[in-house]
């Protein structure tokens, strides 16, 4: 007679543990118990597989870990001791979890590092991603096709940063067919213990602007040392995030940071924007990454057309006089010059290279000139997020900071920044009022 397994689940991950199914997952904040319980299914997924005959891995991986201690096996661990039936089913030593029949064993890595190596894993039965937000694009489609044995499952657990960071995009935004993910958040966990309440209350009181993230599971609005951190929220509660429409008698301006083709290869960013009278207006951003020139053509033309106009400014990072696309010889400048038709012009200009230090240049242009700027908070929306992550490096040991961190923020950030290098007052302006030069433009 088979024996029946009683487990204490929160109430909301009944459902997501119940039944078939590919993917599995949870989002939300803090003290939601995601973490512990998916820790403590995996264990049985482990031991029911084994009993099954089964024979296999359990993967448990996370964006960042250097050793086992930043791993999820303190939690898988845990999960074992605190049952009696399940720790009568593994084996547990101080660096490795496996069934006691040897069947099904638990590997714990970090992805950022070791993406190429789970490759090279056979037979994955469960691969559980935990602290997930990080995880690149390019991660997932390199780790999803390796999880391919027989009834294999694919487990996600995060607290959501970015409305469109690639995890929240693929797993929550559209996530796949039939698969079972809830939002958990502390409310949701009927076990949620009186010392994280005491935190939760302290972090309400104290840092409200990081409580909604922390604990509700809402998206992070500010990063933390954020370069534009003050100013969005200045720009913010003086109404200069709303809703504007381009000025059909000016000149329509685009900033571009190169990005390239291929799944590797960096993002292609632009922000579309005008200059009217002493305000930078921005009204629209866009990325994307591993498209050729000829969407990011298609994409600034569609925007352009559809506001009236039939002529845009393309303003080109000194790079632009590379060979684009690599195989016809000819620059990115010349490439755009050459998209325009007797019915739409592309007027190409390339920005000199400012050097060492053009980074920092940019950043402390655009801050200067921020009180000016007025942005649409629907058609800068990704802009936006990019500008409220954009951060520093830090050197921990040393605490120092080594310039602008290059992560998926960084494209828009520098795309925007060249504007603001590039900013003048308009020429009608200059009649009366005494030539002003934008001091940090080449």
């Amino acid at each position: 007679m088979a024996k029946t397994l009683k487990l204490e689940l929160p109430p909301k991950l009944v459902g997501v543990f119940s039944g078939e199914a590919r993917y599995r997952g949870a989002y939300g904040g803090r003290g939601s118990a995601k973490t512990r319980t998916f820790a403590k299914m995996a264990a049985v997924f482990a031991a029911r597989a084994a009993a099954e005959g089964r024979t296999g891995v359990i993967v448990c991986g996370r964006e960042f870990q250097n050793s086992l201690d930043d791993s999820s096996m303190a939690e898988v661990k845990a999960a074992i001791k605190s049952d009696k039936w399940l720790s009568s089913c593994f084996d547990v030593g101080e660096r490795y979890i496996r069934t006691l029949d040897g069947r099904v064993s638990f590997t714990f890595l970090g992805l950022r590092r070791n993406l190429d190596s789970i490759k090279s894993l056979a037979n994955i039965l469960l691969c559980w991603i935990d602290e997930a937000e990080p995880v690149p694009e390019s991660a997932w489609r390199v780790l999803i096709p390796t999880v391919r044995e027989a009834e294999s499952e694919i487990w996600v657990t995060w607290n959501p940063r970015w409305k469109n960071s690639a995890t929240n995009k693929r797993f929550r935004l559209n996530p796949p067919d039939g698969a079972k993910i809830v939002e958990m958040n502390w409310l949701d966990n009927p076990y949620f213990p009186a010392v994280l309440e005491a935190e939760r209350l302290a972090d309400k009181k104290h840092r409200p602007d990081s409580y909604a993230h922390v604990w509700e599971g809402d998206y992070e609005t500010v990063t933390e040392g954020a370069y534009y951190a003050s100013q969005l929220a200045e720009a913010k509660a003086a109404g200069r995030i709303c809703k504007l429409a381009p000025d059909p008698l000016l000149p329509l301006r685009s900033y571009h940071d190169i990005g390239g083709s291929g799944r590797n290869a960096d993002s292609y960013a632009i922000w579309v924007c005008q200059f009217v009278d002493r305000e930078l207006r921005f009204y629209a951003s866009y990325e994307a990454q591993g498209q050729t020139l000829k969407y990011h053509v298609r994409w600034l033309r569609d925007w352009a057309e559809a506001h009236g106009f039939d002529r845009v400014d393309v303003i080109l990072p000194h790079d632009g006089v590379s060979e684009g696309q690599g195989v016809t010889g000819r620059q990115y400048k010349d490439h755009w010059a050459a998209a325009s038709d007797a019915d739409f012009v592309f007027d190409v200009r390339v920005v000199a290279n400012q050097g060492r230090g053009a980074a920092m240049m940019r950043i402390e242009a655009a801050r200067t000139l921020f009180g000016q700027m007025w942005f649409d908070g629907l058609g800068c929306e990704h802009g936006l997020e990019a500008l409220a992550h954009y951060h520093e490096k830090i050197d921990d040991k040393r605490e120092l900071g080594l310039g602008p961190l290059h992560d998926w923020s960084s494209h828009s950030a520098d795309a925007f920044g060249m504007a603001a290098i590039d900013y003048e007052i308009p020429a009608k302006k200059r009649k009366r009022i005494k030539r002003e030069r934008n001091p940090w433009a080449a």
